[in-house]
Parts: structure tokens; C-alpha cells; sequence
């Protein structure tokens, strides 16, 4: 979580179980199929006042796993999106200055050829990054922001 909100942040985890709607409305929003329906957000604190969320997304790129940290700002906005593990051949990972292009994009904008621009040679990569961030901002939308914390 240090890469997320810093050293001196306070981190709270919050377990969420969005209703059979909420689910629905999660993904229409985020245009991918939820696997789950637990999801664990991570709240950043300094002096009681939020900095920001964080998700850590787990998924299949092709036929092995990649692990990526998407971090919100307080706002919900997409601040910045980490790989933490990646196991397909190396050439297959987008590079971080890609990862660094989703920031500041709205929901609606995290679309391959929209915005964003894939990467030749790792476009399940990139798809499954933007997939993720889309499901962690879906989930925000729906199940935090305007919700009493």
C-alpha cells in the first residue's frame, strides 16, 4: 500500500458485497463480467482525510496470471495503475509509461483505439489493464462514492 498512498498513509480495508443489482450495475458500467462478488478496497488516510482507494485486481492475461494495483484518487478518478506481478514472457507486459497514459481517464474513456492506443504485441495485456481499471472504477461508482463511510 506504500505504493499507493505513500509511507506515512493510514490504510483501512473495506470487504464489499454488492446486491444482484449493484452486480448488474457494475457491470454495465465497467463492460466486463465480475467474477466475484467480494471485493476488497483499500482506504489511504492522512490525519483522518482520505487520499485516495486502491484495488488490487488479479486475472488471467492468456494463460497466465498478472496481478496489477489500481489506485484512485479521492475523488474516484484513475490516478495510476501498477503491475505487481506478471507471469506471461516478459514481451507480452505493456510498459510502464503505457500504464501511466490510463491516468486521469474517465470510465468512459478507458477503450482501446478510443483514447488509448494499444500496445503491438501485447493487446491481451493492455485489454486485461484497461478491463481492470474499468471494474475498479465501476466499483467505486456504484458501492462507495456518495455512500456514508
Amino acid at each position: 500500500m506504500k505504493l499507493a498512498f505513500g509511507d506515512d498513509a493510514s490504510v483501512e480495508m473495506q470487504s464489499l458485497f454488492p446486491t444482484p443489482e449493484e452486480v448488474a450495475q457494475i457491470e454495465q458500467l465497467a463492460k466486463v463480467k465480475l467474477e466475484s462478488n467480494l471485493f476488497s478496497f483499500y482506504v489511504g488516510k492522512k490525519q483522518g482525510a482520505v487520499i485516495g482507494y486502491a484495488a488490487i485486481e488479479a486475472h488471467t492475461v492468456r494463460t497466465k496470471p498478472e496481478t496489477l494495483l489500481v489506485v484512485l484518487t479521492p475523488d474516484g478518478k484513475l490516478r495510476n495503475v501498477h503491475t505487481l506481478a506478471f507471469h506471461e514472457p516478459p514481451e507480452y507486459q505493456p510498459p510502464e509509461r503505457w500504464m501511466a497514459l490510463l491516468a486521469n481517464h474517465s470510465i468512459e474513456e478507458l477503450s482501446l483505439n478510443q483514447d488509448i492506443q494499444g500496445v503491438a504485441g501485447a493487446t491481451l495485456s493492455t485489454r486485461a489493464a484497461i478491463n481492470s481499471a474499468r471494474k475498479v472504477l465501476a466499483i467505486y461508482q456504484v458501492l462507495i462514492q456518495n455512500k456514508p463511510h
